[in-house]
């Protein structure tokens, strides 16, 4: 009798340990929250010695980074599945560092923002590839682990990464902030060159079909669901980066407080961390829509009072700190959960859906935020009914998303046996 010969066994992983591969995927994810955020004490000095007369123009650098990296979002994932993770993640770090050295470089302010857009478009490969080369080695909860891990790093960067670029503008000028961010590119790609396989097997690799691309982001732009939490997403990511455009001049030119910036700007962003991590405890006993739903309408809530005490001339920077990072709190229970609905539906084309979304809410948001930003007239009032407009936005989205209900899902007709 002979026996059918036995399935070989997968390649076994070659590569790093757990604790390695969780600090690889947390450092992909750092090197674009350190390109928005250390830059802010310095664009003061940038537009000072680059001539930019109108203070709001300073921005640019801030919304050229994310117009570049939400843009790129909507090809990485194609082009990891066709050719394999580790090229085009070193594709996109070569572009993160070659554009940093040209901003640290650029003599001109309009070079800067062209340097800025190319930064942001390699930064892109970093956002799609860290879930997918966590989603190749790991699944289940092991996956989730390795994710809420790494977060953990992506949560705090937002909150020392002023204070890293303040600290730098003690020692040196301005373009090292630049340099540091290729200094920080390229010690990753080291890293990555020398310790992280190749994750996507030959055999699973996929051929770009575009008629299947656009059919998979047809259907995610189509859905109901998929797309009404996936702009109201968009309108809370407009308010944050609204948020961050406006922060250095609010602290600047209103409070005349710089030494005080980075200390509230971390206090609000540890907020959103706090935020994050007590959702990650409650989500599987309340569930992700009691919890977003009234956080969305904290967040209106918040937004309104803050809004109020800016027009009413009552501002002080106590006030700011307390108001912002209480609604930057509610902001922390709402974008986890709004994502994870728009992906509910889109399981069978999770990568191309992740594409979509990212896409959308990243370059419209920049967008938003942006357009606030730019309404800064020496107060926080502007930013704060941009704050209280898009909660308003966000929340007819939802409305549209769950057939006018909320706090828990539309209960649907049972399916009928066929008779």
């Amino acid at each position: 009798m002979t026996f059918p010969a036995a399935e070989p066994a997968p390649p076994a992983f070659k590569g790093p340990g757990f604790p390695e591969f969780v600090a690889l995927i947390a450092m992909m994810m750092a090197l674009n929250a350190l390109a928005i955020d250390m830059m802010l004490p310095a664009l003061p000095a940038i537009g000072d010695a680059l001539g930019v007369v109108e203070e709001n123009s300073r921005q640019w650098v801030i919304t050229a980074y994310l117009l570049g990296f939400g843009g790129a979002q909507i090809v990485y994932g194609p082009l990891a599945d066709r050719y394999g993770r580790k090229p085009v993640l070193m594709a996109g770090l070569s572009l993160y560092v070659l554009f940093s050295v040209l901003a640290a470089f650029a003599p001109s302010f309009e070079l800067l923002i062209a340097a800025r857009v190319g930064t942001g478009l390699g930064a892109a490969a970093l956002r799609v590839l860290a879930v997918s080369i966590v989603r190749d080695r790991y699944s289940g909860r092991t996956m989730a682990r390795v994710m809420s891990l790494s977060f953990l790093v992506f949560l705090g960067v937002p909150i020392l990464a002023p204070a890293l670029g303040q600290l730098i503008l003690t020692v040196a000028p301005w373009p090292w902030i630049f340099g540091v961010l290729a200094l920080a590119g390229s010690a990753f790609m080291t890293w990555a060159v020398l310790r992280l396989p190749e994750t996507l097997h030959v055999e699973n690799r996929m051929p770009i079909r575009v008629g299947r691309i656009a059919s998979a982001f047809r259907e995610a732009l189509t859905n109901r669901r998929s797309i009404g939490y996936t702009l109201a997403m968009t309108c809370i990511t407009g308010a944050l980066f609204g948020f961050i455009n406006s922060s250095q001049q609010i602290f600047f030119d209103v409070f005349h407080e710089p030494q005080l910036f980075t200390v509230v700007f971390a206090a609000v962003a540890g907020g959103i961390a706090v935020a994050s991590l007590l959702n990650a405890r409650l989500v599987e006993r309340l569930g992700s829509r009691l919890i977003s739903h009234t956080a969305l309408l904290g967040f209106i809530a918040m937004s309104a009072i803050h809004a109020a005490v800016a027009l009413s001339g009552h501002e002080t920077i106590w006030t700011f700190a307390v108001l912002q990072a209480l609604t930057m709190f509610c902001f922390g229970f709402i974008a986890g959960n709004f994502g994870a609905m728009a992906m509910e539906p889109m399981g069978h084309i999770a990568g191309t859906a992740s594409s979509a979304q990212g896409f959308i809410s990243t370059t419209v948001g920049a967008s938003l935020g942006f357009l606030i930003g730019q309404q800064f007239n020496g107060s926080a009032a502007p930013m704060t009914i941009g704050f209280v407009a898009l909660g308003l936005a966000a929340l007819v989205c939802v409305l549209f998303a769950e057939h006018g209900r909320l706090f828990k899902a539309r209960n649907r007709p049972p399916v009928l046996a066929p008779s």
